[in-house]
């Protein structure tokens, strides 16, 4: 997939869990866990816009598009 998901780093850039995350965005553990490890099809901006106010971050610091794939 050309589309990397850097979820992980950024968690552990802010310390938080999964668990924690899941409770701020409001997102089952099981879709998280999916995004994270790259599984997904797709994410609504809805959901990419919570992670990012939760991360305090830019979706550019979650999604990552690798030109080499």
């Amino acid at each position: 997939m050309a589309i990397i998901i850097n979820l992980d780093v950024m968690m552990a850039k802010r310390k938080m869990s999964l668990n924690e995350l899941s409770e701020k965005v409001d997102i089952t553990l099981s879709n998280l866990s999916i995004l994270k490890t790259g599984k997904a099809k797709a994410i609504r901006f809805s959901t990419l816009e919570a992670i990012c106010k939760a991360l305090d971050c830019q979706p550019g610091d979650i999604l990552e598009f690798d030109s080499k794939s």
